[in-house]
């Protein structure tokens, strides 16, 4: 019915619109029937009469619901003069648009008998924000048939309510109730200052008690406080006319959402502290806090914490550092109660500097009347400074995977630029101009090399050569060479204890990780000064904490290396062992020198330590564990003499690198020893070559890390049918990534990354040879 309705009423709405251009329709079908009689031809005559016809029609039709409209409209006037001609009431219809169709005799005599104007117009004057409350009631009569609600004037209360007595047309009543205001019984006549607002902030209306105490009448309720947060029983800051005033607020919800806020103003009192006995002696600290932040009262245990005198009073925001977010924004929520009571952990300001860390929870709280916010703090400096620790320790080993994945793709770029650089010098003698040239390239690619392996001893993926090693033989062995590093005037102390424990290190690492500590001592004294490296064992009963580890029990060697120097500061002691972290200045160091040492120590199973006091100096500490099992040595791999590498080989090699310029660095080597070599970017086209049971394979050399399948697996994979092919495993990675799987594959070596001509052919030669 309502669909149907709709729709004739925008069949009448069309129709009036072409209502006055009816003559228009009427003379285009008088046109069509003159041209249909006169033209001599039976198609246009018949089309042309069909027309006329047609339009002829449709102007009756619209004449027809123009005048059906008409007299709707005018029996609904009868109707409505009938029902509310004579209420004392005013009385309106409207339209979808709000124009005014229709006034009884008690809106004429009220608003004037102009019709045509819109509602919205009329009202203006009446109340506020008119237009919001018509739209409002309007499309809630759309949905239920009628709608109602009392708004504040400012002559007192007026019921608003509207009926849908038709489609498209709305019946508004407007009653209203001044006679309270003269009675004497409204807010008017009121001693207390009283204001309504809507629900968006904006001052409806103000007694006379309110406009005396304000001085005029306020548009908006944050002219009049201070503060946007206010409950009901509770003091508010009223800006008056004359200064502030504190008053106690009270809150009534009124009709159609609007508040009514009454006023009781309250003598000023003494704001000092108010420490009550109990909250003095609790031994939780809590500080109590103003709505706008400045400090009310604290007990004597924050009083101990916060290093606050007994009469110092600061606000919160001076007090604490909001860490990501503002302490103020913080309190805000917590007083509007937007979020309920919660902890955050915040850097404390107090005397004496350094960083402290508290835990704060805010409560809200009414006290006296004036609502606040109550803190409890506690101390969280050690919880603060753990997880720094973990936060460090992430970094570090993010660092070093960051470093080990970057050496591993430089090791392939360096391997076929020294590998290709291999071949060129193959083609030249010295006497060729260019020949220098070659050799400087692979001199710097050396350089690089060395560079690269820095990176991968700090993130503990090179290539270590453990053996059993006497720490008091290779400090003896190194003081010649340590002594000329320091110069002459630096003096070199060396100090070992007696009975040393054996360690399971890499020697030449080892010594490397003494001389870059030994260096970087040397620098630290800027003039002269004395380094001494002591040596000694120690036991260790029970796990020991230190720093972010815990050192097993047991037995270690010690080596210490302390300097007289200008020590580190204690803000990078933190950061030390990271990559490309130096104290010195610029242009005098790499910064890798010591994550070098870290990453050696770390990979031999040691621990590595520093202390230092700034300008006086600094200690390193290594501890490694002594060895006590028997070591096993890996076999030596044999050297082959010139004369065998510069012989003719035969035997199929299948090369499998997903490195192409790698690739065609070492079939090109291998094809110039006289191999066959057969060629694959990864291990699927390896396995897919290996389907042909006439091939006969010989070796095979395949990276270890590839893009689906690795080394091992398809290696593995493939010696089930070709169990007597030995392997030969390449990769820019440390071995000890491979050791475990190259356990399990019989007849394997390793060959790291970069490798040059001649250690490549020689590898394969060891390979055909067994």
């Amino acid at each position: 019915m309502a669909e149907a309705g709709n729709i004739q009423h925008s069949l009448t709405k069309t129709a009036k619109e072409l209502g006055p251009k009816a003559w228009l329709l009427l003379a285009a079908a008088f046109g069509c029937l003159v041209i249909g009689v006169l033209s001599p031809d039976a198609n246009t005559q018949h089309a042309a009469t069909v027309a006329g016809v047609s339009l002829s029609a449709l102007v009756v039709l619209i004449r027809g619901i123009v005048f059906g409209a008409s007299r709707a409209d005018r029996r609904r006037t009868q109707d409505l003069q009938a029902l509310v001609g004579k209420d004392s009431t005013p009385c309106f219809t409207t339209d979808d648009f709000g124009h005014v169709l229709y006034m009884n005799t008690s809106a004429q005599a009220r608003f004037g008998s102009s019709k045509g104007e819109t509602l919205i117009a009329k009202l203006n004057d009446h109340f506020a924000s008119p237009a919001s409350v018509l739209f409002r009631l309007q499309s809630r009569a759309k949905n239920t048939g009628a709608a109602r609600e009392d708004v504040v004037t400012r002559h007192g209360h007026t019921r608003l309510s509207v009926h849908v007595f038709a489609t498209g047309r709305f019946l508004w009543r407007l009653e209203e109730f001044v006679e309270r205001s003269h009675a004497g019984r409204g807010a008017e006549m009121l001693s207390l200052p009283m204001m309504v607002v809507n629900k968006t902030g904006v001052v409806l209306f103000t007694n006379e008690a309110m406009r005396r105490l304000l001085g005029s009448r306020p548009k908006r309720i944050d002219r009049v406080f201070n503060s946007p947060f206010m409950h009901s029983g509770e003091e508010v800051l009223v800006a008056a006319a004359e200064g502030p005033v504190r008053a106690i607020l009270a809150e009534i919800n009124g009709a159609g959402e609007r508040r009514e806020i009454y006023l009781l103003p309250i003598d000023d009192r003494p704001d000092g502290n108010e420490t009550v006995a109990d909250f003095e002696n609790l031994p939780i600290p809590m500080i109590k806090f103003r709505a706008d932040g400045t400090m009310r009262s604290v007990n004597a245990a924050a009083r101990d914490l916060t290093s606050l005198g007994k009469d110092e009073m600061r606000p919160i925001h001076d007090l604490f550092e909001g860490l990501g977010r503002s302490v103020a924004d913080w309190m805000d929520d917590v007083l509007a109660e937007r979020v309920g009571p919660a902890t955050e952990v915040m850097r404390l300001h107090r005397k004496g500097g350094g960083d402290v860390f508290v835990q704060v929870s805010l409560r809200r709280i009414v006290d006296s009347g004036r609502s606040g916010v109550l803190a409890i703090l506690q101390d969280a400096t050690a919880l603060k400074t753990l997880e720094a620790q973990f936060v460090q320790s992430q970094k570090m080993q993010a660092i070093g995977q960051l470093a080990g994945g970057i050496a591993h793709d430089f090791n392939n770029l360096l391997t076929a630029i020294s590998g290709h650089c291999d071949l060129l010098l193959l083609r030249h003698t010295q006497a060729d101009p260019e020949y220098a040239d070659l050799v400087q390239i692979h001199q710097n690619v050396n350089r690089a090399a060395s560079l690269v392996g820095q990176l991968l001893a700090f993130s503990r993926k090179q290539t270590l050569k453990p053996e059993l090693i006497d720490l008091e033989d290779v400090l003896s062995d190194m003081t010649h060479l340590l002594n000329r590093l320091v110069g002459e005037r630096v003096k070199l102390v060396l100090t070992s204890a007696p009975d040393l424990g054996m360690i399971r290190a890499d020697k030449r690492q080892l010594e490397q990780v003494v001389m870059n500590l030994v260096v970087n001592a040397r620098d630290a004294m800027e003039d002269c000064g004395v380094i001494r490296l002591e040596s000694k064992t120690i036991t260790l009963d029970k796990d020991t904490p230190r720093g972010r580890v815990t050192m097993p029990a047991g037995d270690y060697s010690v080596i210490r290396v302390i300097d007289e120097g200008c020590g580190i500061a204690e803000d990078q002691l933190e950061r030390i062992f990271e990559p490309f972290v130096t104290s010195k200045g610029v242009g005098k160091g790499t910064g890798l020198g010591l994550s070098t040492v870290y990453g050696i120590v770390k990979q031999s199973g040691g621990f590595v330590f520093v202390d230092s006091t700034l300008n006086k100096g600094s200690a390193f500490t290594l501890y490694f564990p002594v060895h006590t099992g028997a070591d096993v040595p890996k076999p030596a791999q044999p050297k082959l003499d010139s004369v065998i590498l510069n012989q003719s080989a035969e035997g199929v090699i299948l090369l499998v690198e997903d490195e192409a310029p790698v690739r065609a660095f070492a079939s090109r080597a291998l094809r110039l020893r006289g191999y066959t070599v057969l060629e694959a970017e990864n291990a699927e086209v390896a396995l897919k070559t290996l389907e042909d049971e006439t091939l006969e394979v010989d070796v095979f050399v395949t990276d270890v890390v590839m893009p689906g399948m690795d080394g091992p697996a398809w290696v593995a994979k493939a010696l089930h049918d070709r169990p007597n092919v030995r392997v030969v495993f390449v990769s820019g990675y440390a071995e000890d990534c491979l050791s475990e799987k190259q356990a399990r594959i019989p007849n394997s070596v390793f060959l790291a990354k970069p490798f040059s001509l001649t250690e490549l052919a020689s590898v394969v030669q060891d390979q055909m040879l067994h």
